[in-house]
This record gives C-alpha cells, structure tokens and sequence, in this order.
C-alpha cells in the first residue's frame, strides 16, 4: 500500500512544481502589460516617485482623456486599415489555398515553398521595395497603399493554413458537388470556404494582428500623411511629450485593447484552425 501511495505523492509534489513554476513565469510575462494599466492611472508627479507605487493610489483619468482628443483619428485609421488587410487577405489566400489543396496544379508544391520563402524576407527591405513603387504610382501616405502592403505580410501564411486547412476537406464531398454540376467556384464558394470557418477566422486575426502592430511600413509609406495608424500615433506622442507618462501608457492601453478583444473572442476557432492546419497533408 506505501508503495502505491508513494509514487502518487511524488507526483503530485511534481504538479504542484510545475503549477508554481508556470504561475512564475506568467506572472513575469505579464508584468509589463500591469505596469503599462498602472501607470496609464498613475499622476506625473507620481511616477517620479522612487519607489514607484504598484498601485495608483491616486489615480486620474488624465491619460485616457487626453487619448480621446488626440488619438482617436489615429485608432479609426487602424480599424479601416485592420478590416482592409483582412479583407484583402481572405480574398487572396482562400482561392489560392483551394486551388493548391484540391485542384493540385502542377508545380504547386514549388508554390507552396515560395510562399513559405515569402515569409522570411525582412519586412524593412520589402517596404523599400513598396516605397519605389508607390513613389512612382502616387500611392504613398495613402490608406489602401498600407492595406495592399500589409496584406503582404499575410498572404504567405493565411495561403499555407487555407492549403492545410482544405486538404482534409472529404473529397468524396466536393465530387458530389461537381457531380450535381457545380463548377470549381461554385464548389469552393459553397462547399469549401464554408467548412474552412477556423481558418478563415485564424486568417483574419492574425491578418488584423499583423495589420494593427506594423510599425515598419507605416513608418516607411504614410509618415506626415493625413491618416496614420495607431503606431504612428503613439510615436509621435511619445516624440512630443515624452514625460507625460500616464498619457502614453493609457493610448497603449487603448491601442491594446481591440487586439486583445478580438484574441479572446476568437482563440476556440484559432486553435481548431492551427490544430487542423498541424496535422493536415
């Protein structure tokens, strides 16, 4: 009986180790984004204090008043630009990615190579690339110039999880659909994308992620324009008021929060889309 017992016991100190050990370390990570909603709440004169205080013992809404007459062209920027590259992504990756998993071109195993290629090319040389182009087609400081390239960004990888995605769609059920005279589109329209649900939603959160987070191409193809995201809003607050820290913490705060919204609502059709495009052919 002590000999059954003693394994369980070992085991459970081994859980609790491992639970303290994680708990640590998520405290850690997460530690910068308690200080970044601390200090959005926290006075001036306060954050000069040392020690600093871990709580906004005298919290003020400063911050986030001064966000909203500064920043909200900038966060309505993002949205479009956001929805955009989304749109734009889907439309793109979804045909290609059907096309690759069910029509099997010749040569589409090079294709899906190349776009996996695609995704190591560093963003800074592709923006000078898109600088060029823009340049000579009167597209820089525009809002669909950013969209076109940020959707480059996720295009390789939202064609990749649509290919993984749709390769294990029953392909017993797309010949009915052709047998009932359904063409290629008809039956990637009403067949395929509808089954490919968590892919399209992990395409798109990851599209809107890259989208909302990009600094290097905003930096690059709208800077001084009349519409810049969000990274660019807090850059230049930064630039221009570089002590009022409650502010700046509190347009983080506020730029954080539709990615982190967006993550949560999204995250059960984001793990059955990644889960499907890991073990897919």
């Amino acid at each position: 009986m002590s000999t059954a017992t003693t394994p369980r016991r070992h085991s459970g100190r081994t859980t609790w180790w491992k639970t303290a050990t994680g708990l640590v370390l998520t405290g850690i990570m997460l530690f910068p984004v308690y200080w970044m909603i601390n200090a959005s709440f926290t006075r001036d004169q306060d954050m000069r204090k040392s020690p600093p205080d871990l709580f906004p013992v005298h919290g003020t809404l400063e911050g986030y008043r001064a966000v909203l007459d500064q920043q909200l062209p900038y966060l309505g920027t993002s949205l479009v630009i956001g929805a955009g590259t989304v749109v734009l992504t889907v439309a793109l990756a979804a045909p290609a990615g059907y096309a690759l998993a069910t029509l099997r071109p010749r040569g589409g195993g090079l294709v899906s190579f190349l776009f996996l290629v695609a995704q190591m090319i560093p963003g800074i040389i592709m923006a000078m690339g898109f600088y060029a182009i823009y340049l000579s087609l009167g597209l820089l400081q525009s809002v669909p110039g950013l969209i076109v390239a940020d959707s480059t960004l996720a295009v390789p990888f939202a064609v990749l999880i649509f290919t993984a995605f749709m390769s294990g769609i029953p392909r017993e059920l797309l010949q009915a659909a052709k047998t009932d005279g359904a063409g290629p589109f008809r039956t990637f329209w009403s067949i395929a994308l509808p089954m490919s649900r968590n892919a399209v939603v992990t395409v798109s959160l990851f599209a809107f992620l890259w989208s909302w987070s990009d600094f290097v191409f905003a930096g690059t193809l709208v800077n001084g324009g009349a519409h810049e995201p969000i990274t660019l809003g807090i850059y230049h607050y930064i630039g221009n008021n570089n002590q009022e820290w409650n502010a700046i913490m509190a347009t983080a705060v506020v730029a954080s929060l539709p990615a982190a919204v967006i993550l949560v609502l999204a995250q059960r059709y984001v793990a059955a889309g990644v889960a499907a495009g890991a073990v897919k052919d």
